[in-house]
């Protein structure tokens, strides 16, 4: 029998990259499905890949009225939730002396604060013993240049799933946290920097990953799908960190 048959699962940020990876996952795995992002494009082809039983909704997770609509479209379509994996998120990076207040603001509106209200929100929608996920990075625990509101965001996400995991245990809710390293995912197009740049920047990350190469997304997702399942009922508040040992050899 499938794992999630019977389930729903809700994969924010699930048009593309890790989410869309997961979201694919989730699917094959039987969850009736319920993805979120903020490109009608992205989603619409986000459902082609993935197949039936999909709801795709345009939200940002940044705006509080878009997740009410997101859950209340849910409810009507799915009833009540099993898994959340909070996944939406951006990346924007520049030196210290050269951050605007526009980047740090929304940032963490989208990371940190979207986030937390992704889950909030969620709480009446999810039934008991259901599994959150929250996606972090390595750069919340790491120094790495140019990251510094980004890698704040992150390691407030590592803290929020520390006391909702406190909170929500009454209820048999675990909530664990994946922090993935160096991920094939479309946010190296958004960089902002010609191929040659970030050709060079990719192969300087290999070189410091143990494994010695980037990760899929689908190895992302499968963690994910771990700790949303019953494979990992005694796990709550946990970070995992899928990176190729960067963070631990």
């Amino acid at each position: 029998m499938k794992r999630f048959a019977g389930k729903t699962a809700v994969v924010t940020g699930g048009n593309s990259g890790i989410g869309l990876a997961t979201a694919k996952l989730f699917h094959d795995e039987g969850a009736k499905v319920a993805i979120s992002g903020r490109d009608q494009k992205t989603l619409d082809e986000a459902v082609k890949t993935i197949g039936s039983d999909i709801l795709a909704i345009k939200a940002d997770v940044s705006k509080s009225a878009d997740l009410d609509r997101m859950y209340n479209e849910i409810a009507a379509k799915f009833g009540k939730i099993d898994a959340l994996f909070a996944n939406a998120g951006i990346g924007k990076f520049a030196p210290v002396d050269q951050t605007s207040e526009e980047l740090f603001d929304e940032t963490f509106n989208v990371n940190a604060k979207g986030l937390f209200f992704t889950v909030q929100k969620a709480l009446p929608y999810l039934n008991d013993n259901a599994g959150i996920v929250l996606n972090a990075s390595i750069a919340g625990v790491k120094g790495e240049l140019h990251t510094s509101v980004y890698s704040a965001t992150k390691a407030a996400v590592r803290s929020f799933a520390r006391t909702m995991a406190a909170e929500l245990v009454t209820r048999g809710i675990r909530v664990n946290v994946v922090s993935p390293g160096p991920i094939v995912t479309p946010i190296f197009d958004r960089l902002g920097l010609p191929k040659e740049a970030v050709d060079e920047f990719a192969r300087q990350i290999v070189a410091k990953v143990p494994m010695k190469r980037f990760g899929q997304p689908e190895e992302v997702g499968r963690a994910v799908l771990f700790l949303a399942g019953q494979e990992a009922s005694y796990i709550t508040g946990v970070d995992l960190m899928v990176d190729g040992g960067l963070t631990q050899v």
